[in-house]
């Protein structure tokens, strides 16, 4: 069996289906690149880390294949001489693509419905595949007026991706704990397909807005690339791109594997009219437009009809407001009329069964076993550097504080009134550490050293703060070191409610020994001990 792949995209889902019949020993699958897509860039090297074996195009096209499968069209489908049958790589058909077309000895370009139509499916009179799968029936009506000659080989097969996604939704706490999301918070995931219209080709700075205007402590940022847009461009220039975003905490999810468990995980998807927004739409996830290009679309499919029903981010809205509203305002029947799949839960023994029809082999087993969708790898990181501000509330035995945090980004510009900057040595532009407040280390080999040094070498800061075995050491500029001890990762925060105090005319002596705060949705309280290393009452000198 002859696996097509024209890029990362298409090769994701064929790994997707694959595992179906890869299992039976009677069969061997081969890969081969066609080499047609404008975005080609890291498909052998994809490939490549997955261990598979890899033909040469030209030598795959000289294979005795008894079956060939892709998940795109385009290239030179027709020169593969086995029977093809041929996925879609998203949920269904929906998008207007160009696509070059023979008419005599001239080609012009010809904006048809990518997938349904004769410019992509037939060659001098022939259609390519031998059959094209669908997911849903809605689809046979629009490819009946658009290009009826398929009609004899489409099948409506459901969606195995639509369907691994609906068995692994019991699962979602265990993707956020993979992600390191808490309980409290809110996870925000940002999708966007590729080309101009898309939301990261009209508002690549939307992802920058909302790190800047979401609070860090309760809520998180994960953004999902098409891969077309990260290959296109190359991974390195896009993750630079981004590395702003990253400094502030955002996660990107650049495999083009993990949006399927983000997306489980997710409160709210923000996304456009690519394929991911309408997965999350058909789960039952809160979804809010940040691009709705209507013209791209076929308007009698999906997609097109979820850009006419789900809400929009306006650029001037204010986004913490935008994303509640999205959240606490979702009603998941909005979308139950939407046409996502026909045979829930039957697309993986569908798709099977006619892949076992085509290669005129019996299944080895009555039904296909299909997999959960896989755990991220990857999980949060702090931003490197946060505005903080602290409302405190002060008693005679406790210190309490509402502390709220925001992502510093680049720029003072989005800074809160009476916020102080905290920056963490770990990766920080020069113009922020410059301006810091507070200064965070999380793995100092001597923390009272590395305190001594750096308030010495930013005059600025007010205090250092670094964590050690039980807890964390605050230093005061000009001032004590003082000991809090704590089992959790909040130094910085009890530190911001320190830098409060001592800023509003509070002295190191009178500081309670209790300090209770709240850093967005999570509560959390501490108490200085009372052996004489950690007594504020007689902190020791610099």
């Amino acid at each position: 069996m002859l696996a097509v792949v024209h890029n990362v995209t298409a090769a994701t889902r064929l790994f997707d289906v694959l595992p179906l019949i890869a299992t039976d020993r009677r069969v061997q699958v081969v890969f081969s690149c066609i080499g047609s897509s404008a975005f080609t860039d890291g498909t052998v090297e994809y490939l490549t880390s997955r261990e598979v074996l890899v033909l040469p195009w030209k030598r795959a096209l000289r294979l005795p294949a008894d079956l060939a499968v892709a998940a795109s069209l385009g290239g030179p489908l027709h020169k593969i001489r086995a029977p093809i049958i041929v996925l879609p790589h998203g949920m269904g058909y929906n998008k207007y693509l160009a696509r070059k077309s023979e008419i005599g000895n001239r080609k012009s370009e010809i904006g048809s419905v990518f997938g349904l139509s004769a410019p992509w499916l037939m060659r001098r009179g022939r259609v390519i595949p031998a059959v094209l799968a669908l997911s849903h029936t809605e689809q046979l009506d629009r490819l009946r007026v658009s290009c009826p000659p398929a009609l004899r080989v489409a099948r409506v097969l459901g969606d195995t991706c639509l369907d691994r996604m609906v068995a692994s939704a019991p699962l979602r706490e265990s993707y956020r704990q993979s992600l390191g999301v808490a309980a409290s918070q809110r996870l925000i995931v940002v999708c966007s397909t590729w080309r101009a219209e898309s939301l990261y080709g009209e508002d690549a700075e939307l992802i920058g807005r909302l790190a800047a205007s979401l609070p860090v402590d309760s809520h998180r940022i994960a953004v999902c690339p098409h891969p077309n847009t990260v290959h296109g461009h190359s991974r390195w220039q896009f993750r630079s791109w981004l590395d702003d975003c990253r400094r502030d905490g955002v996660l990107v999810l650049d495999n083009g594997e993990d949006w399927c468990a983000a997306v489980l995980a997710a409160d709210l998807v923000v996304g456009d009219h690519g394929s991911t927004t309408a997965y999350a739409a058909a789960i039952g996830r809160p979804v809010l437009l940040a691009a709705a290009p209507a013209h791209t679309l076929d308007p009698d499919s999906p997609i097109a009809r979820l850009l006419r029903t789900a809400p929009r981010l306006d650029p001037t809205d204010d986004p913490l407001a935008a994303v509640e509203r999205a959240i606490t305002e979702h009603d998941p029947a909005r979308y139950a009329d939407i046409a996502t799949a026909s045979y829930p839960g039957e697309g993986a023994a569908r798709l099977r069964d006619t892949m076992y029809e085509l290669l005129k082999l019996q299944p080895i087993s009555p039904a296909p076993t299909v997999s959960v969708v896989p755990a991220p790898s990857v999980r949060f990181t702090p931003p490197r550097a946060v505005w903080a501000t602290a409302d405190l509330d002060a008693g005679p035995d406790e210190l309490g504080a509402v502390v709220r945090r925001y992502a510093a980004g680049t720029t003072t510009a989005l800074a809160p009134e009476d916020a102080h900057l905290v920056v963490d040595v770990d990766g920080p532009l020069t113009s922020l550490l410059n301006m810091a407040d507070i200064v965070v280390h999380t793995h100092p080999e001597n923390a009272d050293r590395w305190i001594r040094e750096t308030l010495g070498a930013l005059p600025g800061a007010l205090l250092a703060t670094a964590r050690e075995p039980g807890g964390w050491l605050i230093g005061v500029a000009g001032g004590p070191m003082l000991r809090l001890r704590t089992r959790s990762v909040d130094g910085p925060v009890f530190a911001s409610v320190v830098h409060a105090w001592l800023t509003n005319g509070g002295s190191v002596d009178e500081l309670p020994e209790r300090l209770v705060l709240r850093a967005g949705d999570q509560s959390s309280s501490d108490s200085r001990s009372s052996t004489p290393t950690a007594r504020l009452a007689k902190p020791r000198s610099r």
